[in-house]
C-alpha cells in the first residue's frame, strides 16, 4: 500500500498547512497525524479501528496525541487519504468524531433533497472524498517519485558494477535500465548507460545527470557496448567518471 496523503481540503481546511509545490509529496509532510497515518496504513499488521457511524464509506480512526483523523482507502490505487482531521474534546459536542457523524448526517439530508434518488445509509461524505484536483496534485507528483527513484537506483547500479565490472540493470514501467562502469589500468573509469524501451528525451537526461561523478554535457551515443552490439529497441551513451568520485562511491558502504 501507498503512503497516506491528505485531501487538498484536508491539508488546508483541517491542519491548516500550506500547499507545498509538487517537488513536497503530500504523503512526506511533517505532522504528528499525517505521520501517524503513514505507519498505521504502512503495516499490513497493524490493527485499525473503523469508525463505526458512518456507513455509506469504510473509513478508518488515526489518533495520535490531540488529533484525530478519518481514513479512506482508495481501492484502485491502494492508496489511504486523510479526508477529515481534528482534535479531541472529550464529552464535547466538538469531539471529532462526534462532529463527524453529525456532519455526514446532514450531509446526507442535503443529498437526498436534492436528488431523486435518496441514499439508504444514514451518513454521506462523499464530498470529502478526494476530487479532480486531488488526483491532478497526485498525478503532478508521478514526476518527483520517478526522479527520486531513479536517482537512487543509478546510485546503487553504478556502485554495484563498480564492484564486479559487469553491467547492473533495473526495470522500471516502460524501459529498463543498465549501468556498466569500468576503470583500467591507466586509472579511467568508463561508463556506459543503457535504456531498453521508449523513453522521452527529458527522461534520457534526467538519467545521465543523475549517474554520480559524470559531467551531464560530457555524454556521446554509443552504438556498442564493451562486449556486444546494441539490440534494435537500446539506446547507449558512454562517458568518464572522476576517479575520485568513483571511490566516494565505493566508501559509502
Amino acid at each position: 500500500m501507498q503512503p497516506a496523503r491528505p485531501t487538498l481540503r484536508t491539508l488546508r481546511e483541517d491542519l491548516e498547512l500550506a500547499l507545498p509545490s509538487a517537488q513536497k509529496p503530500l504523503d512526506e509532510l511533517d505532522h504528528p497525524l499525517l505521520v501517524k497515518a503513514r505507519e498505521l496504513f504502512g503495516d499490513d499488521e497493524a490493527g485499525r479501528e473503523r469508525i463505526r457511524a458512518i456507513d455509506d464509506e469504510i473509513l478508518f480512526k488515526v489518533k495520535v496525541q490531540r488529533w484525530r483523523g478519518a481514513v479512506w482507502t482508495d481501492t484502485d490505487l491502494d492508496l489511504p487519504w486523510l479526508i477529515a482531521a481534528g482534535q479531541r474534546e472529550d464529552g464535547s459536542l466538538e469531539d471529532f468524531y462526534a462532529a463527524l457523524e453529525t456532519s455526514a448526517q446532514a450531509a446526507r439530508a442535503r443529498y437526498n433533497a436534492d436528488h431523486r434518488q435518496p441514499l439508504t445509509s444514514k451518513t454521506y461524505v462523499g464530498h470529502l472524498l478526494p476530487d479532480q484536483d486531488d488526483r491532478d496534485r497526485y498525478q503532478l507528483e508521478a514526476g518527483t517519485r520517478l526522479v527520486r527513484r531513479l536517482a537512487t537506483a543509478i546510485r546503487d547500479l553504478t556502485r554495484g558494477s563498480l564492484h564486479d565490472g559487469h553491467e547492473h540493470a533495473a526495470d522500471f514501467a516502460t524501459f529498463r535500465l543498465g549501468i556498466l562502469v569500468r576503470a583500467d589500468e591507466g586509472h579511467e573509469t568508463y561508463v556506459a548507460v543503457r535504456i531498453t524501451g521508449s523513453v522521452p528525451d527529458d527522461l534520457t537526461a534526467v538519467v545521465l545527470r543523475h549517474v554520480p561523478g559524470c559531467e551531464a554535457t560530457d555524454w556521446y551515443p554509443e552504438y556498442a557496448l564493451p562486449s556486444r552490439s546494441l539490440l534494435p529497441a537500446e539506446q547507449a551513451w558512454s562517458t568518464l567518471m572522476d576517479p575520485k568520485a568513483a571511490a566516494e562511491l565505493l566508501n559509502e558502504e
